[in-house]
């Protein structure tokens, strides 16, 4: 990994030097360590300065707030197995939308969320009130990044609870706020966003890798254009679309021929990554993607030190089905190995784990039999079974159940303690063509950055490296679509939102209603849409009285 600038950041503000780091919630007193007239003198100070608003980005991106965009759909399954994974059976009710204000997970979201905005709030505070300023520092630049990310949290924070508190001054009593509209938490994002992007650098480089830049910002106004007729009941699909064509056609951005080169463990030159949070093995820890989902036993393949969970996987009935799954296979030295069509479709390890490692990219030469080598664990053959039988299963073969995703590949040489190098993706051109074609579909102008068809088809052209595979104008339908959005961006936080719009938009239940597979487990349908949003978190109002429970849930 060679993004020093950030890590080096990163690592001011984790050690204390940086001005944030006794802020954890949004009423925490936050205490500088350095004072602000001697510290504010240098641009490597200011940026250290910053660095806590992005730091807390990495208690969004693995844990909790993921969970609740990706559990709670056909995505991810967090079985209990055997005597793990129950945590009071948090994760079983976010399956089944039977969660409740008290839930831990949903709580946790919420304070992850608002300490950020906390975060951004307090840096503004400071850099307002400096009295002196050197001539060389053009703090317009630092405001407009602060804002930039905290119209991301509050994005967030919008797309889980829909009505929350607009808290923009850091000397406001948080215990005083009461609940805003959805539709006035839309208007602040967009309006903080539209005022900041014009201030903010359009360098994309090292000096503002992992950071907030001109591109981020329209990637975020994007996303809450896309999904405004969730947010307030108006669509907004040619304000979307004129957002992506920003990105688009300032030509910073390419795809990646590999799929995985954007996720591996150094993918600091993705050139098609446009907002990641930067993680290291050694300097930046907290990466535990390989952790959440491989077995304990799941070693050798990866040459791994321990310490997997066995926990987060897909159900091949519910999710692993939109994948084309056909594959090239070859034979040598007595062993079978395939390559897959569609490359995305190596991102999911099933079937019979063997001790042979497995090379990168896992879309290529992927070991399918050998007489040798196969991987037990208590007494079994340790053969990833895609479909489960039920949420909760005691027997050893239950245990196995669940396709397990290797996006994210895993990295030689951690486990035990010991977190994987890979910086995770929040926004990426790949999406950004595939809202502006939805966009398209739902009414937009196609415009100078093409038809649907064709922004559609740079994505499957790169899935199977040819053009075999492309559409047509009448495969651009809301349901192939959102199946592709699932293969293109699984396990990347965004398969609740997209199925929330597209009920939204097509009038369907996809979220709300049962999900049924050949096999359990299955999801009866939700008493009703106000699931589409989480419960205001019982914990913030007991800090907070004036908050109001959204509808559909008990009063407080």
């Amino acid at each position: 990994m060679n993004k020093l600038n950030i890590k080096n950041t990163l690592l001011i503000s984790i050690l204390g030097i940086g001005i944030l780091s006794a802020c954890t919630k949004l009423n925490t007193p936050v205490y500088s360590g350095v004072e602000s007239d001697k510290f504010w003198q240098t641009e490597a100070q200011f940026n250290a300065g910053i660095a806590p608003i992005y730091t807390q980005m990495q208690n969004l991106v693995i844990w909790d707030n993921v969970e609740l965009n990706e559990v709670s759909t056909d995505e991810i399954i967090v079985p209990t197995r055997g005597n793990d994974w129950y945590d009071n059976g948090n994760h079983q009710r976010i399956y089944l939308h039977t969660w409740t204000a008290t839930d831990g997970p949903i709580n946790t979201a919420w304070g992850n969320i608002f300490t950020g905005i906390g975060r951004c709030n307090y840096t503004l505070n400071v850099i307002e009130n400096l009295t002196t300023i050197p001539s060389t520092i053009d703090t317009s630049e630092y405001v407009a990044e602060i804002k930039i990310m905290r119209a991301y949290y509050y994005l967030l924070a919008l797309d889980l609870f829909g009505n929350v508190p607009l808290v923009k001054d850091f000397n406001t009593d948080p215990n005083t706020v009461t609940n805003n509209k959805s539709s006035e938490v839309f208007n602040f994002i967009e309006s903080e966003l539209k005022a900041s992007i014009p201030n903010i650098s359009t360098a994309v480089d090292l000096t503002t890798y992992g950071k907030a830049t001109k591109w981020m910002g329209y990637a975020a106004l994007a996303k809450l254009y896309l999904n405004a007729q969730v947010y307030t009941g108006t669509a907004r699909w040619a304000d979307c679309a004129s957002a992506c064509d920003s990105i688009i056609l300032s030509n910073n951005y390419t795809l990646e021929a590999n799929y995985f080169d954007n996720f591996k463990n150094v993918n600091d030159a993705s050139k098609e990554n446009i907002f990641v949070v930067p993680y290291d093995s050694k300097y930046i820890s907290g990466n535990q993607k390989e952790n959440q989902t491989l077995h304990y036993a799941d070693l050798p393949a990866f040459t791994l030190l321990g310490g997997m969970f066995n926990g987060w996987s897909s159900h091949g009935d519910y999710f692993y089905g939109n994948f084309d799954t056909a594959a090239v296979y070859s034979a040598s030295a007595g062993k079978i190995y395939k390559t897959y069509n569609d490359q995305r479709s190596g991102q999911f390890l099933f079937g019979q784990r063997y001790s042979e490692v497995q090379a990168y990219p896992p879309s290529q030469n992927v070991l399918s039999y050998s007489s040798t080598g196969a991987i037990t664990s208590d007494g079994l053959a340790l053969s990833y079974e895609p479909n489960f039988t039920a949420l909760s299963n005691n027997t050893i073969p239950g245990k196995l159940t669940g396709a397990r995703n290797i996006k994210y590949f895993p990295e030689a040489g951690t486990g035990n303690g010991i977190t994987q190098s890979n910086d995770v993706v929040v926004f990426r051109l790949a999406d950004i063509l595939l809202m502006r074609a939805e966009a398209i579909m739902r009414g937009a102008a196609a415009g100078s950055t093409g038809s649907a068809v064709s922004l559609i088809n740079q994505i499957i052209q790169r899935a199977y490296n040819n053009s075999d595979h492309n559409w047509t104008a009448a495969d651009v339908t809301s349901t192939k679509l959102l199946a592709e959005r699932a293969r293109e961006l699984s396990w990347e936080g965004w398969r609740r939102q997209d199925l929330i719009r597209f009920d939204v938009a097509d009038g369907t239940s996809l979220f709300n209603g049962v999900r049924n597979g050949t096999r359990s487990p299955n999801k009866p349908a939700d008493a009703g849409t106000y699931t589409r949003l989480y419960p205001i978190p019982d914990p913030q109002h007991s800090a907070n009285s004036n908050l109001v429970q959204n509808p559909g849930y008990p009063s407080f």
